[in-house]
């Protein structure tokens, strides 16, 4: 039993001069195995500390301080590194170790680091340059490479990406110093979406943008300002090629929003009976005489008891400048029945603009940029529209339904409007209040045409703010008559008065 006793002291002092035998030097402090370990566990205890106040000052300080969450990730990670540097020194400094020794030491790590860990060195200042620029910052939505995602993670080496289809994807951080980077959500999450549709030849363009323009409004997530927009890109070989664009306020949903809209063109181009065509091919034949020559020989061999087509003769006699097409054009559409053969409901904006006075001189193209800065809007029955006395911010035109008009200054019903009237241009082309109450007798559904979109319209048409002055003179003296005037308010003004007011207010 000494024995065993004996050997186990043996053991232990032999470990223990092992572990306290000097190795190298550091300036005057020796560096054995076991002060080595213990600076490990120190160095590893100084990092959990180091993350442990990092993660606590985020969680509590920077969320006080209503930072978003790319901000407080970057401020925590640096917080992490300058605490985990400052805990190896102490560690170091603790140890005895005289850090002005270690200089010639870090000096070769140093050139070392430099050639041995290029990549690795440039990937770590590529994420202190990101952590510090905070142009790509935790939580954005970004597009590298053709790869769409949401930034989760920015460390020393890498950057973790969660893309759409919910997939981790692991970036070094030097490409995002050397490849261009789109970042949706800088500054301004919003941003435009281009969608492109083609419609056959002979669709009538001013009912294909209403048609556009109603299936984005339709679309929840299709912000309303910026107003979508339609363009006209060109005359393709089969098709009138247009392009919808939108505005959202959610990339990462992208995707989603594009296939909701288009579902919604389909729907309205169908309602409309508005084609899109599919692809053409033509067929030139360069030796018909050739051809024709085929079918009399096999109109001989008919008769000897083979059978051919009846047609064949007849499908020969083709001209050296005929084409034989493989699909019909579906460009054609019937053409549009008069207005008052049709129900209210199906009459289209730009029918229903012609009945509005101001509207009725303008051609189809400015109608057509009327419409795109309008929207169609349902308001239940009873629902009060505008109410007397609010400002004028938008005028309505009434495309189903029926509204009534009451004023309470002069405590009586005015009238009530029906499908293709219009209420409310008057305060908002002057600048004055509502002169009376407008509330929905049935439900009805009203196109509205707000202040900033009619102000785009008349500085891109300043002809029109002429029409709309002589118009509105004329109108004027009618609530005079019904005392919703007064005789010193703008209606006495002249016709030249009312087109500088105008233009004052709309700064055209």
């Amino acid at each position: 039993m000494n024995w065993i006793t004996e050997r186990a002291d043996r053991f232990f002092e032999n470990l223990s001069g092992a572990m306290t035998t000097p190795l190298f030097y550091v300036g005057d402090t020796h560096l054995s195995i076991g002060a080595i370990v213990k600076l490990i566990l120190l160095a590893i205890f100084a990092f959990i500390i180091a993350r442990l106040i990092s993660e606590g000052i985020k969680r509590s300080l920077l969320v006080r301080m209503g930072l978003e969450r790319g901000s407080r990730e970057a401020i925590s990670t640096i917080i992490s590194y300058i605490l985990a540097t400052l805990g190896c020194i102490f560690v170091m400094q603790g140890a005895g170790i005289n850090l002005t020794s270690l200089t010639v030491l870090a000096g070769v790590v140093g050139i070392g680091f430099g050639f041995g860990l290029q990549n690795l060195a440039s990937n770590f200042i590529s994420g202190l340059t990101l952590l510090f620029e905070q142009q790509i910052r935790v939580g954005d939505f970004i597009e590298i490479d053709n790869l769409l995602g949401t930034v989760e993670t920015i460390s020393i080496r890498s950057t973790i990406i969660k893309t759409i289809d919910g997939l981790f994807v692991i970036i070094p951080n030097i490409k995002f110093v050397e490849t261009n980077i789109i970042n949706w959500s800088y500054r301004d999450p919003r941003c435009r979406l281009h969608i492109p549709i083609g419609v056959a030849y002979g669709s009538d363009p001013v009912i294909v943008t209403e048609a556009l323009l109603i299936a984005a409004r339709m679309e929840s997530n299709v912000l309303s300002h910026p107003s979508p927009k339609v363009w006209f890109c060109g005359f393709g070989d089969n098709a009138l090629n247009f392009e919808l664009l939108v505005w959202i306020d959610q990339p990462q949903e992208s995707n989603a929003i594009k296939s909701a809209v288009n579902f919604l063109i389909d729907y309205e181009l169908r309602h409309r009976n508005i084609e899109i065509p599919f692809p053409q091919r033509d067929l030139w034949l360069r030796n018909p005489q050739e051809l024709t020559k085929l079918f009399h020989d096999r109109k001989d061999d008919n008769s000897n008891g083979k059978v051919f087509p009846q047609n064949a003769n007849h499908s020969a006699e083709v001209k050296s400048n005929s084409t034989v097409s493989e699909h019909k054009n579906l460009g054609s559409n019937s053409e549009h029945k008069n207005l008052g053969s049709k129900s209210p409901n199906n009459w289209n904006l730009r029918d229903l603009l012609r009945r509005v006075t101001y509207f009725e001189q303008c051609t189809d193209l400015e109608l057509r940029q009327l419409i795109e800065y309008g929207y169609r809007q349902l308001f239940p029955a009873g629902q009060v529209v505008c109410k007397e006395n609010d400002p004028g911010d938008s005028f309505y035109i009434i495309l189903s339904g029926t509204v009534e008009v009451l004023s309470q200054k002069a405590d009586q019903y005015i009238a009530t409007l029906h499908e293709g009237e219009f209420f409310g241009e008057i305060s908002l082309l002057l600048g004055t209040p509502r002169t009376a109450t407008v509330k929905t007798s049935e439900d009805a559904i009203l196109f509205v045409v707000e202040r900033h979109d009619l102000q785009k319209l008349l500085i891109e048409q300043p002809n029109l703010a002429d029409q709309i002055a002589r118009k509105l003179s004329e109108r004027q003296q009618a609530l005079r008559d019904l005392g919703l005037l007064d005789n010193d308010s703008l209606g006495q003004t002249p016709f030249i008065k009312i087109r500088k007011r105008i233009q004052v207010l709309f700064g055209i």
